[in-house]
Parts: structure tokens; C-alpha cells; sequence
């Protein structure tokens, strides 16, 4: 237990977070959320936008929101597209610097509901990383895999999707589509690592968290995603299309995993490889059966291919505790 959370729970303050939203050509979702974000009550203290460099009109609308938030807007733009994973490391960078004690991190293509940040807020005397429920394109409820059997690194499908009377259930993973993390856990585990550039960073920085501090998932509707994705409906649960990009980071980034582990003394082989054919499994089955093609798999194998090389790499160090930053 982190002195934070020993000394006594403090009052939520709406203005001590920040919101910190990654975009990239998708200008017409931001401003569904801008606009979402300026219903708000209560609003953030911040609301950080970071760029990957798009070539869109987003500079434009950002600008146009600037005026009518409510609130104080920063807009970052990346000289090149740095992914999801690099956007992110830079929203929490420039969201911790403003002294935010709270950061909250979404992607373009959702929207807050007007009372989200008093949802998330109501629970954070109790806890130090949150992450509230969305609903999905069509108003369902959707289900997030909140915990990964750590040996293997790959989240559990069919962990349990109701909640007790608590109204909270433990995680060990993370999802920067709405997660809700406290500085002194972004202090002790450091930035999100923007070597990931998309998938399995977000998993990796929750479940970072979580050993350091009780990260639970709470049942607070407080998102609403707003673009569709094609999805093959398994009844219970749904898979969702891919792309070439994400089945060769998908593989490639297991080997960032890997080091991680093997940095943190968790690292088992023989389990961990189980992960990544199960993985690998994974993606077979996503592009026969929702994308309807068999073309994809060489950038699987590329992937593994130069997962291989990153796993080599002597060199390779986890992201630094920024109080380890701070003091040089």
C-alpha cells in the first residue's frame, strides 16, 4: 500500500483532472466528443488533444472548440504519427505537467456522457486506477476484458461481466479508452510506452498499475463509442475486425511484453509462448470469420519476426518511474 493510499481519502476535485485525447485524421469523431465534453457537469480542469500528425481539418476544429469547452484546452501536435501507444505517452506527459492528479485517457471515437466525470469521481477517494464502463455504436452494453491471466499475457474472454453489490470488480489489465489513473501510480510505473505504437500498451500499463495499487473496474456507464466496427457476434461475445497494422504489432509487441516480464522477474516461457500461439490462434479465426479472407497471415509471421529481434535486445529498458526522471 502506497503512502497515498494509507493517509485518509481526500474529496474528489472535478478541476484536479484532465482529460487526454489521441486523434489522427478523424476529425469529424473529435468533434462529437469535444462537443460532448463541453455538456459536461462537471467539467475537467484540462482537456489535453494530442495530434498524430493528421492531415485532416482537425487543427481547425480543435481551434473551434477553444472558445466554447468551458474549460482549459491544450492542443499538442506531433511532428510524425506516433500510434495510439506514443500519443498517449505524450497525453500523459503533458497532462501530468500541468499537475493534474487525475488523468483520464479516451480515444477520438467516443463520447463522455454529460455526467462521467462525477461518476468517476464518486470513486476515486477509494481507488487510484479505474476504468468505468462504455456503451457501444449501438447503445449495448459492451464488454471489456478486465483481466488477463498474467503467465500467458492475453486477456481472459469470459471473465465474469456482472457485478456484486460492491458495484466494483479487481482488474490486472488497462484500456485507454477511458482509463482513469492517478498521478502517483503515473509517478511509480512511469509514461505509457510509446515503443508499443498500437496494441497491447494499454494491457501492459493497467496491469503495471495494478501492481501497485487495487485497480478495479466499476460498474459506471460514462462512455458511448461512436464509430461502428464491423464485429462477428459469438452471442455472449463479439469479435472485431482488424487491420495488416494491427496483426503485425499484435505479434510484434508480444515481445515487448516479454521484456517487461522478464524485467519484473514474472516471465515464464513456457506459458508465455502458450499466450502467443493462442494469439497467433486468435487472429487466424478473425480473419476467416469476420473479415472472410485467409490474406493477412504474412503479417503475422513479420511480426513474430521481428518480435524476435526486440526480444534479443540486450539494450531493451522499461519505461522509467518519472520520479526517477525527476531526480535525474
Amino acid at each position: 500500500m502506497t503512502g497515498a493510499e494509507a493517509s485518509a481519502p481526500q474529496p474528489f476535485d472535478p478541476a484536479s483532472a484532465a482529460i487526454a485525447v489521441v486523434t489522427y485524421n478523424r476529425s469529424g469523431l473529435l468533434s462529437q466528443l469535444l462537443t460532448s465534453i463541453a455538456q459536461m457537469d462537471p467539467k475537467p480542469g484540462h482537456v489535453v488533444i494530442v495530434d498524430n500528425a493528421s492531415t485532416d481539418d482537425t487543427t481547425e476544429v480543435v481551434e473551434s472548440f477553444r472558445a466554447r469547452l468551458g474549460t482549459e484546452l491544450v492542443y499538442r501536435r506531433m511532428e510524425t504519427n506516433t500510434g495510439g501507444s506514443g500519443g498517449f505517452s505524450e497525453g500523459m506527459r503533458v497532462a501530468y505537467e500541468l499537475g493534474a492528479e487525475w488523468i483520464w485517457l479516451m480515444d477520438d471515437d467516443v463520447e463522455v456522457l454529460p455526467d462521467g466525470l462525477a461518476k468517476m469521481g464518486k470513486w476515486a477517494p477509494r481507488f487510484r486506477s479505474i476504468q468505468g464502463r462504455r456503451y457501444d455504436y449501438d447503445g449495448s452494453e459492451f464488454y471489456w476484458q478486465y483481466r488477463i491471466a498474467e503467465p500467458m499475457g492475453i486477456p481472459i474472454p469470459f471473465a465474469p461481466a456482472g457485478f456484486d453489490e460492491s458495484g466494483y470488480k479487481p482488474m490486472n489489465s488497462g484500456c485507454f479508452e477511458g482509463m482513469f489513473i492517478h498521478r502517483d501510480i503515473v509517478t511509480q510505473i512511469g509514461l505509457p510506452d510509446p515503443r508499443f505504437f498500437i496494441y497491447w500498451d494499454d494491457q501492459t500499463y493497467g496491469w503495471l498499475a495494478s501492481r501497485k495499487t487495487a485497480s478495479v473496474i466499476v460498474d459506471e456507464f460514462v462512455l458511448r463509442r461512436t464509430r461502428e466496427i464491423k464485429q462477428w457476434d459469438m452471442g455472449v461475445r463479439h469479435m472485431n475486425a482488424s487491420s495488416n497494422a494491427y496483426r503485425y504489432y499484435i505479434m510484434r509487441n508480444r515481445a515487448h511484453i516479454k521484456q517487461y516480464y522478464r524485467s519484473l522477474g514474472v516471465y515464464n516461457p513456457i506459458l508465455f509462448g502458450l499466450g502467443s500461439a493462442l494469439t497467433f490462434g486468435k487472429e487466424l479465426i478473425r480473419l476467416v470469420f469476420v473479415e472472410r479472407t485467409v490474406r493477412g497471415t504474412s503479417h503475422l509471421f513479420r511480426g513474430i519476426r521481428d518480435g524476435r529481434v526486440i526480444a534479443k535486445d540486450a539494450s531493451w529498458r522499461p519505461m522509467p518511474p518519472l520520479e526517477v526522471t525527476a531526480n535525474g
